[in-house]
């Protein structure tokens, strides 16, 4: 949260490009053509494309009456793809033409040297081809066509495989070994042994299909809490798909995110109590019946690794009508006694916290435990900004991360949820940078030169999804962000709020990976975060916009031109950046949210 401007982040990223050189030695006269459907006169059969990135066009083809067209988008670089059965030991060669810029063809899988070659720009069909021989037991080839991150739509038509035919592909034996790992209350990850001759495999729930995914782990989301399932898998190729594998049960657990006495509608506010700024100093007594968790900020360290987090009223000097020790901590059980929720939020745009060691992971323990204490609080809010997290270079998985910051918050605050218990009340306020950017990137990426930081809030999220009460995203301060229709969202209406809050709900693909997929929260456990006034923040979203943004997601009206994955009765609330901006602004913000129709 900015105290006095905002904060824009920008995302660096840096793209690597390669290729080799074509060939196009005679082929053998025994060779015949083994690519199917190459002119896509029968549209994707035989081909599968990356993101429904895919599609067969009329015009411009280069022979025939249809061509290839596909488009990338974020992460996807729109590959489409075919796998042919081929001969070990034996010379292949891959043909095809291509229009657009940064168009590559290739093969996978060769058991020798897998081969490229790609042009970087062709305003007109040109010819790709290259040559490649099978390793001693290879028994097929994938063959692929690509484009280029940021790039318009490329075109691909005749693609051709040239060589001598493989045996027959026959249908894969029965998946074995089906494994459920650990639940959360809406999540179940599942794993297998790879089967041979096996393309990708479908994933089955309760008897019905509900994924497939080309490797060997799926993560089942958007599962009820406390619920047992069943989970089958079969293999598939071209020839077809195997029987299925043995079920496999797993139950959910109960959830509920720790202090669950929150009202099915809740207000949550920032209270400036350790500094002013333009808004002028709010005093705790004075925060209206209209919030149900106030959030004081902020807990700020000594130093950025120390781990030592502190937190003092605003001085006199600064605030002059500020209340005394005593008259605050009488507010706060005053709040409480009528059901309200206090907390100490730490971090903030200038307490930068990096808990890079076992030391300042303890020493975060046991000084906001003090806070805590002395003070009488609910629980925490963790509102990191800035550096505070970031992802080490080979840090891929938010499922398993490795970044000491990373693992040492995550520690820390599971150790301050045990010591407190059930009651506990715990909040996120990550900024879109690091949550929803996720979909498109996520740290420094696979060839290095993304901001690491990218997503970086997402491992911390997924490990803490049980004991999480709140997760309100700023949806504000943000730069534009791609939402899970492929397309760029702009803060200041509720279209931006209707697709970032989708996708927390809904979950996604983290950097386009259908392999590590961020399952989706529940609804209670969300609320939107927005600027109280024009003066609080960049994207201030009016009352009616605010408004539609809810009808949308928890009645399905209202809605513009993003579609959501469902309707969420059961959304939690509001939050807002500032208790302070809002009683500078006349308190529209939560005379908004208190005469909101819920129903």
């Amino acid at each position: 949260m900015d105290r006095t401007r905002p904060l824009t982040l920008l995302l660096a990223g840096a793209l690597a490009l390669g290729g080799l050189a074509a060939l196009s030695p005679a082929a053998q006269a025994a060779d015949s053509e083994l690519a199917r459907n190459g002119g896509f006169e029968a549209g994707l059969d035989g081909w599968s494309c990356t993101g429904g990135s895919g599609a067969v066009v009329p015009s411009p083809v280069h022979g025939g009456t249809k061509a290839l067209q596909a488009t990338p988008a974020g992460s996807d670089n729109a590959k489409c793809s075919q796998t042919i059965t081929v001969k070990p030991q034996s010379t292949y060669t891959l043909s095809g033409w291509v229009r657009g810029s940064y168009v590559y063809l290739g093969a996978t899988g060769t058991g020798t040297t897998d081969v490229s070659t790609w042009t970087q720009s062709a305003p007109d069909w040109q010819k790709l081809s290259t040559t490649f021989t099978t390793g001693a037991t290879t028994t097929s080839v994938t063959v692929y066509t690509h484009g280029w991150y940021g790039t318009p739509a490329y075109q691909a038509d005749d693609l051709s495989l040239f060589g001598p035919g493989g045996a027959p592909v026959e249908i894969p034996a029965t998946p074995t070994g089906l494994a459920a790992g650990s639940p959360t209350s809406t999540s179940v990850p599942l794993t297998w042994p790879a089967v041979a001759g096996a393309t990708s495999y479908k994933v089955y729930r309760g008897g019905t299909a509900v994924g497939t995914t080309t490797g060997t782990s799926y993560t089942a989301t958007g599962l009820t809490p406390n619920t047992a399932y069943s989970f089958q898998i079969s293999a598939v190729n071209s020839a077809g798909e195997s029987a299925r594998s043995t079920a496999v049960s797993a139950t959910t657990t109960s959830g509920g995110g720790g202090g669950g006495e929150l009202p099915a509608r809740a207000l949550v506010g920032y209270l400036h109590a350790s500094f002013a700024n333009g808004s002028g100093y709010t005093r705790m007594a004075d925060v209206p019946d209209s919030w149900d968790v106030i959030n004081l900020a902020f807990g700020e360290p000594t130093s950025v690794t120390s781990g030592d987090i502190r937190f003092k009223l605003c001085p006199v000097a600064e605030c002059p009508n500020v209340e005394s020790e005593a008259d605050f901590k009488a507010a706060i059980k005053a709040k409480q006694a009528a059901g309200k929720k206090v907390l100490i939020s730490i971090g903030g745009q200038n307490g930068q916290v990096q808990l890079a060691t076992a030391a300042a992971r303890d020493t975060f323990v046991s000084s906001v435990s003090k806070i805590i204490d002395d003070y009488g609080l609910d629980g925490l809010d963790i509102d990191f900004e800035g550096h505070s997290l970031s992802l080490q270079t080979g840090d891929t998985d938010f499922r398993s991360p490795t970044s000491p910051v990373i693992v040492n918050l995550i520690q820390a605050v599971k150790t301050l949820k045990a010591k407190y218990g059930a009651k506990f009340v715990l909040t996120m306020a990550p900024e879109t940078f690091f949550v929803q950017l996720g979909y498109q990137y996520y740290g420094s990426g696979p060839w290095g030169g993304q901001d690491p930081r990218a997503g970086a809030y997402l491992p911390v999220i997924h490990a803490l999804r049980d004991d999480l009460t709140l997760l309100h995203v700023q949806d504000y301060n943000s730069g534009s962000i791609m939402g899970l229709d492929n397309q760029y969202h702009s803060m200041g209406g509720a279209d931006f709020h209707i697709a970032m809050t989708d996708m927390l709900l809904t979950g996604f693909p983290v950097a386009g990976n259908t392999e590590r997929f961020f399952p989706g929260l529940r609804p209670d456990q969300v609320a939107i975060g927005l600027p109280a006034s024009t003066q609080a923040g960049n994207g201030h979203t009016s009352p009616a916009e605010v408004a539609k943004a809810l009808d949308c997601l928890t009645k399905k009206q209202n809605c513009g031109t993003y579609q959501t994955h469902g309707t969420w009765s059961s959304l939690r609330g509001l939050m807002t950046w500032s208790i302070n901006w809002d009683r500078f602004n006349q308190w529209e913000f939560s005379r908004n949210f208190d005469a909101y129709n819920w129903s």
